[in-house]
């Protein structure tokens, strides 16, 4: 078998994931897993910083919705910046224009997936973003 057609090897980095839609939550975190990612879930922003102060290991990747209730993506991706400088982040919404524009986002300026999307480009678009991130 040659190394091309091998499977990749099994993900190591940590995942934040933030959603306030638990099916939403579950299939990614669902998805991610599979890959090999562990996975920290959290269903709003206050919530999602209470995650990463208890977890003492590196978060390498914040998979957030633009819009949740307590806390927009963009601010929860900014507090949690701020100890976790070297964090890269994935938003995601089903209302692309207005949910980037909303929030002060700009497509094709930040890393964005559209709902709904399937856990295989999921897993595309979290491999491309950390890969990206490891090199620089």
């Amino acid at each position: 078998m040659s190394q091309t057609s091998a499977a990749p090897p099994p993900a190591t980095e940590t995942v934040l994931v933030v959603e306030n839609e638990s099916a939403i939550r579950t299939l990614v975190q669902m998805a991610l897993e599979r890959h090999g990612y562990t996975v920290l879930a959290a269903e709003s922003g206050v919530d999602a910083l209470q995650v990463s102060n208890s977890h003492a290991g590196e978060i390498h990747l914040l998979i957030t919705d633009v819009s949740i209730p307590d806390m927009n993506g963009p601010e929860i991706s900014r507090q949690l910046a701020v100890s976790r400088p070297h964090l890269s982040t994935l938003f995601m919404s089903g209302y692309v224009d207005d949910a980037l524009n909303d929030h002060g986002l700009r497509a094709g300026h930040v890393d964005f997936i559209q709902k709904p999307f399937s856990p295989r480009v999921l897993a595309q678009r979290v491999r491309e973003i950390l890969d990206r991130a490891a090199r620089h």
